[in-house]
């Protein structure tokens, strides 16, 4: 059903139930619904229903179920809401509401079951809540709401279920929770509570979940949680708890799931943790744990996931690990692990990730993990482990991410190492090994970040290395690899135009550099230094904006930055014989050239003549959706691009081609628009109901810091997206770019504040949530009002999806990844957060995410954070293409830099939410706007 809801239906007076729910009802809910007094359930959920909750609902005293859930209801909750004296269940959640709760719903003695979450309601949770005695469930999840958690909610002795996460909620947890002895499950993860956990909580016999993840909160893991005896799930992870683990969680023996990762808990872990035959997941990484693994972990015959990454455990890992687990995951990274691998940890043949990097491992792979058909990721770095490369790995058809760098490994590296189907992560540097790059390298189709630096490789660099299209990452330096750039290699090069490093100094590479680099518009770094390269530097944007360390220690390099040029390029004087061929070539060029221009000239004149631009024949378009109220045709599009032509293009990257199209309408009026050609995969054709489900969730968010998505397509094979045109383009271009402008601080700030409130927008209000996955400043886009939009949202996962491809090993760009992914392999929030802490260092600094040689090489995070180090917070970081002669600007300036190193902090529990952010530069604002009306307020030079 569809359509309104007529006011008509006020005249049902002794109409007891009204179900409507699941349809495609919109407009009001009308207020003569008031009218219905005899009215018992009243069910409008999973509609399209706008506007405000009529107050005239209130005047139904005989309504005991109200159901308007997965709407479109904006504005307060009315306080007449309170009258409905009967009420037993009120679910309101996934919508658009706002304001504060109203005190009124104290008054709702009868109510059982309250469900509000996902909307926008702020303000604090009234203390009258406290009056709702019949109340077993209260949840109020992912909405804006402040203040200090009531205490008068332990005044419900009947609650059964209190979810209040992912709110604003501050303070410490109120210790008279401890009085709703009915509680199985409580939910306050993802707020701001701080101060310890109260021992109360220990009161809660029957609690069966307990999630207070992602807060501040301090002090030690009070005993009497281990009173909890019938819990199944406690996490308590992401916060800065302290003291020891204690023993007396393992008097809770039908835990499956413990979390405590991420804290400052100290000394080892309990031996008495064997006893917990019931655990499926234990994770205690992230935290400052010594001592050994309790050897009777091996004998958890449930646990399929075991994380104790980044501590400081030492001692052998139990031989029998894995032999009676069914393991899944096994992270042990970043310890002081010693011995052998054990060669039972995929006995059970379901181990997809192992992890023991950086340890002190020694002997060979173990032959059982080399044939583990289930293995996705398997992370050895950083170990003395030694041996062959074990060629048997390369049948494992599952496997996406192997990282054997840093390591003692030898002899070659197989030819069957092209049989790696999925393989996205190839690390193999800092080893032993000794050969020539095996050709077959290039089947690795899938292949995104490939290092084999710093070994004993030579020979010439494979030209079908040059067919990985997908790389990002590429590392050949330290080598012995000989042979040159020229030839038939440049036109190889263009392939790999998501390329974003390329290090390949420290080898024996000759020839000229290729003008083909023009291609390699992701390009970000990339270093040729000490081969023995020669002839001019191309007059590339790119190589224009490098340092000599990128080049230098190559004798015949010049131009450019390096020495100029002499007028002859020849290395070896002219002979009589080379005059003659010159002359000869000469002739034959000009004939060839004058054929040509004749065959040009007859094909144009002689052939049919083509159908008019104006006039095309309709192209081949399939899956074709634009939504509501965009007045768009693809046709118009293939129209205005001339069928996608080149010159039509304003944007090249490793997600694709982006085109401008004008279109005139019907009022001759132009609407510029922009096409995103979404790079393609051959096996890929139709849109699959995964990605267009996806792409409609997407072209459904409306923000003004969001590039709007107009609607898709298939054409030709590839996948359209129709975006908002930014007339500025990219934050990327204007501080980075060959015409790169100079943007004054006021335009830095205003663009920081709208992009961090776009991204607190997908964090935190969109339904659902989103992550970005690759927020960086070429994924910014600036109109021509110098207003910040969020563009590519999701697109990491719509390309994913398009290909059927995992991208789970793989995320982000270049200089803006987080550094926890590189072991948890998860992509969060916090990891959007820690890039667009990046982006704001190239507000401020001016400078790109990853540094030349000659600044000190590496990211600017650790640019920025060492030279903070050394000196302190001084201005010399600062872009010097700004004015920094008001000293308002320069205190607004610091603020941003203090949240940048907030953003880029390694701990991400210590970063600060985006909601947070978009607070944090508000204040800034404020207080600069404060200072500039004060009287006191004038221009002062402020010393450097």
């Amino acid at each position: 059903l569809s359509g309104s809801l007529s006011s008509s239906i006020g005249g049902l007076v002794h109409l007891l139930h009204l179900n409507l729910s699941q349809n495609s009802f919109s407009g009001f809910i009308p207020k003569e619904i008031g009218n219905c007094l005899s009215l018992q359930v009243l069910s409008l959920n999973i509609n399209q229903f706008e506007g405000q909750i009529p107050v005239e609902i209130g005047r139904l005293s005989n309504l005991t179920e109200l159901h308007l859930s997965n709407n479109q209801l904006s504005g307060p909750f009315p306080d007449e809401i309170g009258n409905l004296s009967s009420l037993l269940i009120l679910t309101v959640y996934t919508n658009h509401l706002s304001g504060s709760l109203p005190a009124t719903i104290g008054n709702l003695k009868r109510l059982i079951r309250f469900r509000a979450g996902q909307n926008m309601i702020s303000g604090s949770l009234p203390r009258e809540i406290g009056g709702c005695e019949s109340l077993e469930y209260l949840g109020l999840t992912q909405n804006q709401i402040s203040g200090e958690i009531p205490k008068e909610l332990g005044l419900l002795k009947n609650l059964q279920c209190l979810v209040l996460r992912e709110n604003n909620l501050h303070g410490a947890i109120p210790k008279e929770l401890g009085n709703c002895t009915n509680l199985e499950v409580l939910a306050l993860y993802q707020n701001n509570l701080v101060e310890e956990i109260p021992k109360e909580l220990g009161n809660l016999e029957v609690l069966k979940k307990l999630y207070l993840y992602r807060n501040e909160l301090t002090g030690n893991i009070p005993r009497e949680i281990g009173n909890l005896s019938v819990a199944i799930e406690i996490d308590f992870s992401e916060n800065l708890l302290t003291g020891e683990i204690p023993i007396e969680l393992v008097n809770i023996k039908g835990l499956q799931l413990l979390h405590l990762f991420e804290n400052k808990l100290t000394g080892a872990i309990p031996n008495e943790f064997t006893t917990l035959k019931n655990l499926t997941e234990l994770d205690l990484s992230i935290n400052y744990l010594n001592g050994t693994i309790p050897i009777g972990i091996q004998d958890l015959t449930k646990l399929y996931s075991l994380q104790l990454f980044n501590n400081s455990l030492s001692g052998r890992i139990p031989y029998a690990l894995g032999a009676n687990s069914p393991l899944w995951v096994l992270d042990l990274s970043f310890n002081n692990l010693v011995g052998r691998i054990p060669i039972h940890l995929c006995q059970q043949a379901k181990l997809m990730m192992l992890n023991l990097g950086s340890n002190k491992l020694a002997g060979n792979i173990p032959y059982r993990i080399t044939s583990c058909k289930s293995l996705v990721y398997l992370r050895l770095f950083g170990n003395n482990l030694r041996g062959k490369f074990p060629s048997n790995l390369c049948e494992l058809v599952n496997l996406s991410t192997v990282e054997l760098e840093q390591n003692e490994f030898n002899g070659p590296i197989p030819s069957q190492i092209g049989h790696f189907q999925n393989l996205q992560r190839l690390h193999l540097s800092n080893n032993h090994f000794s050969s020539e790059l095996p050709k077959e390298i290039g089947n690795l189709s899938q292949l995104v970040s490939f290092n084999v630096s710093s070994n004993y490789l030579f020979g010439r660099l494979p030209m079908e290395l040059f067919n990985c299209r997908k790389l990002q990452r590429l590392d050949l330096s330290n080598n012995g690899f000989v042979g040159t750039l020229s030839g038939q290699i440049p036109s190889q090069l263009g392939n790999l135009i998501m390329l974003e490093s390329l290090q390949l100094n420290n080898n024996h590479l000759s020839a000229e550099i290729p003008n083909s680099f023009s291609r390699l518009s992701s390009l970000l770094s990339f270093n040729f230094s000490y081969n023995d390269l020669f002839g001019p530097l191309p007059s590339l944007p790119l190589f224009q904006n490098s340092t000599f360390s990128c080049f230098s220690g190559n004798k015949g390099l010049c131009g450019g930055l390096l020495v100029p040029c002499q007028s002859s390029t020849s290395h070896s004087p002219p002979n009589k014989l080379g005059k003659i061929l010159a002359i000869v070539a000469a002739i034959v060029s000009g004939v060839s050239l004058i054929l040509i221009l004749v065959i040009i000239y007859l094909m144009k004149n002689l052939t049919v003549p083509h159908q008019d631009i104006d006039k095309p024949n309709s192209p081949n378009v399939s899956n074709m959706y634009f939504f509501p109220n965009e007045e768009l045709n693809f046709q118009d599009v293939v129209v205005a691009t001339e069928d996608f032509h080149s010159k039509y293009e304003i944007g090249k990257g490793g997600s694709g081609t982006v085109y401008r199209a004008d279109i005139s309408n019907d009022h001759n009026h132009i609407n510029t628009i922009a096409v995103k050609r979404l790079t393609s995969n051959s096996n890929s054709i139709d849109l699959n109901g995964c990605f267009r489900a996806e792409i409609l969730t997407l072209g459904k968010i409306r923000h003004r810091n969001i590039v709007k998505l107009y609607g898709f397509c298939n054409y030709s094979g590839s996948n359209m997206l129709l975006y908002e045109h930014m007339e500025k383009g990219s934050l990327g271009e204007l501080l980075h770019g060959e015409s790169s402008s100079s943007l004054d601080w006021y335009s830095r700030f205003r663009i920081a504040l709208g992009t961090a409130q776009g991204l607190s927008y997908l964090h935190h209000d969109c339904k659902p949530r989103i992550i970005h996955r690759d927020i960086k400043s070429n994924n910014i886009l600036i109109d021509h009002e110098f207003e910040a939009h969020v563009g590519d949202f999701g697109l990491a996962k719509l390309i994913d999806i398009s290909t059927s491809k995992s991208v789970s090993a793989v995320v982000g760009s270049y200089g803006y990844i987080a550094p926890e992914y590189a072991y948890t392999m998860k992509v969060t929030e916090k990891c959007d957060v820690y890039s667009y802490g990046v982006v704001l260092l190239e507000l401020l600094t001016g400078k790109k995410p990853i540094q030349s040689l000659d600044q000190g090489g590496g990211d600017l995070v650790t640019w920025v954070t060492n030279h903070i180090n050394k000196s302190s917070l001084k201005l010399d970081i600062i872009d010097a293409k700004l004015d920094l002669l008001d000293e308002i600007d320069v205190a607004q300036i610091f603020d941003v830099l203090k949240i940048s190193l907030l953003c880029t902090d390694t701990c991400p529990s210590r970063r600060p939410t985006m909601r947070k952010i978009v607070a944090m530069l508000t204040s800034s604002s404020k207080r600069k706007e404060q200072s500039l009306f004060s009287p006191c307020h004038e221009s002062t030079h402020i010393e450097e």
